[in-house]
């Protein structure tokens, strides 16, 4: 984790990158979080889900996403059929067998606790504030644009971006560096001037890099870090002065600022 004098970074501000990409899911939307509470309300009467623990039925149902994902934004899978076998896999995942009908039907009630339930990652509704108007802030994320521009409303964040660029539009998926060279053309932005925050080792950081962008990860679940000290690491996002320091500083991950 980033080591930071907490004294000195509240009492100032630092000069930013001119462009500020940051990742959506678990990074300004808390997905995970917002994923497991709603398998928690959907399981409440519904015997074939029960059989294993919370935590199980969420990793399960997090492998089963990241495994179709792909397909579904190439569009060779539609998310509703998606959804429906996702939900039809996670039952057999708990020793019980349901129609691919059954399926849809669980992911209905799933969408509806889901949609309820969500709420930023703690911290980014205030760094995105602190970061607004200094730098240009965009969303570079896989997924479908409605759904992202939906989400950045629901949160009441949207008016903080300045730019969303999502994979379905822009035709590239991260972590392909075409998706990151979208992003610095609409920022008008070198690589040099640009740094991207994000969740995912490959797809944030490896695809960030891969466009020649300093990236750092932000490891909110403390997962191993495949290369220590290669990048700056953040674990949370509560104190916005610390993450505005990290994003400024391509040393961040080895000292902190100086007194």
């Amino acid at each position: 984790m980033v080591g930071v004098c907490e004294g000195t970074a509240r009492q100032r501000t630092f000069p930013l990158p001119k462009a500020i990409l940051i990742d959506m899911d678990d990074t300004i939307f808390d997905h995970a979080l917002t994923c497991k509470a709603a398998l928690q309300a959907l399981r409440i009467g519904q015997p074939s889900l029960q059989s294993r623990s919370l935590d199980a039925v969420w990793h399960e149902y997090s492998r089963l996403l990241e495994e179709v994902h792909p397909d579904v934004l190439a569009g060779v899978v539609s998310p509703d059929r998606a959804r429906q076998e996702r939900f039809r896999q996670l039952a057999a995942f708990c020793g019980a067998t349901i129609s691919p009908s059954r399926g849809g039907v669980l992911s209905r009630i799933y969408r509806s606790h889901y949609q309820s339930l969500r709420k930023p990652v703690p911290g980014a509704r205030e760094l995105l504030g602190r970061l607004h108007g200094r730098a240009v802030i965009g969303v570079v994320t896989n997924n479908q644009v409605a759904e992202q521009e939906e989400k950045l409303t629901y949160l009441g964040v949207r008016n903080l971006i300045d730019l969303l660029i999502v994979s379905e539009e822009v035709g590239a998926s991260k972590p392909d560096a075409r998706i990151y060279e979208i992003a610095l053309e609409r920022a008008a932005a070198k690589a040099s001037e640009a740094v991207m925050l994000g969740d995912s080792w490959p797809n944030d950081v490896l695809g960030a890099r891969s466009a020649g962008i300093r990236a750092v990860w932000f490891n909110r679940f403390g997962q191993p870090n495949p290369e220590p000290n290669a990048v700056a690491e953040l674990t949370s996002l509560l104190d916005p002065r610390h993450v505005e320091y990290v994003l400024s500083n391509p040393g961040a991950f080895s000292e902190g600022p100086k007194r």
